[in-house]
């Protein structure tokens, strides 16, 4: 599909405001019996969901330039002179094969929007893996609740425990000292958790960069969003 030929219309869907894709006549682009929808202009995930869920709504826009999919900064403090900047780290397995793993990742398909988790733990040979849906957050809201998750899956905290994240926010927040307008709670709540664990670590790796255990994390968590889309799509 064109996108230079496609028009977003504001519409509803179940419950949530999202825009429906209509050719030149403002026609629903249908495929299959379906229709394309977005939560947010310019995210990169699309759904085709059964029409007869789409409703209008009172106030209807038409977007028809395409916009960029900007991530939220909500809780990024303001740039200073003398901040810290989070340290990417490379991924060398071998350093922490002693170590439980856990490999964590968020998405929101829109900002705020329909969101969900993904964690990998992995210790020696055994793995475990998590994928689930957290209704509408925030990007970061999820970023920090893979990780709250993953830790309070960890059964032996007398061993070590290595937690890695692509979020810049989310290691910012937990251990570089940044000040959070928001989330304050959610950020307190994984820091009790770390006390309890007497030798842990988060480490900043780069997303999208071919780390196996970030890649994981990344499909569960998008896995967990398109599911639940498909189930309320079905109802």
């Amino acid at each position: 599909m064109n996108d230079d030929e496609t028009n977003w219309k504001r519409m509803q869907f179940k419950k949530n405001k999202v825009w429906l894709a209509t050719d030149r006549d403002q026609k629903p682009v249908v495929k299959n019996g379906k229709v394309l929808i977005k939560y947010q202009l310019g995210q990169d995930y699309e759904y085709w969901v059964n029409p007869k869920n789409i409703k209008s709504i009172d106030s209807v826009e038409i977007e028809t330039k395409k916009t960029k999919n900007k991530k939220s900064t909500e809780n990024a403090p303001k740039k200073r002179k003398t901040k810290v900047k989070p340290k990417t780290e490379s991924l060398d397995h071998t350093e922490y094969k002693d170590a439980i793993c856990i490999y964590t990742d968020g998405a929101s398909s829109g900002n705020p929007g329909p969101s969900g988790i993904g964690i990998l733990l992995r210790f020696g040979e055994h793995e475990k893996e998590i994928s689930k849906y957290i209704g509408m957050a925030t990007n970061n809201i999820a970023e920090l609740e893979a990780i709250r998750i993953g830790l309070l899956a960890i059964k032996d905290t007398e061993r070590p425990v290595r937690i890695f994240t692509d979020s810049r926010y989310a290691y910012g927040v937990l251990t570089l000292g940044w000040k959070a307008r928001k989330n304050q709670d959610l950020i307190k709540s994984i820091k009790n958790i770390l006390l309890k664990i007497k030798d842990r670590k988060i480490i900043k790796i780069k997303g999208h960069a071919g780390h196996e255990g970030n890649e994981r994390a990344d499909f569960l968590a998008t896995s967990a969003i398109k599911k639940t889309i498909d189930s309320q799509d079905k109802q």
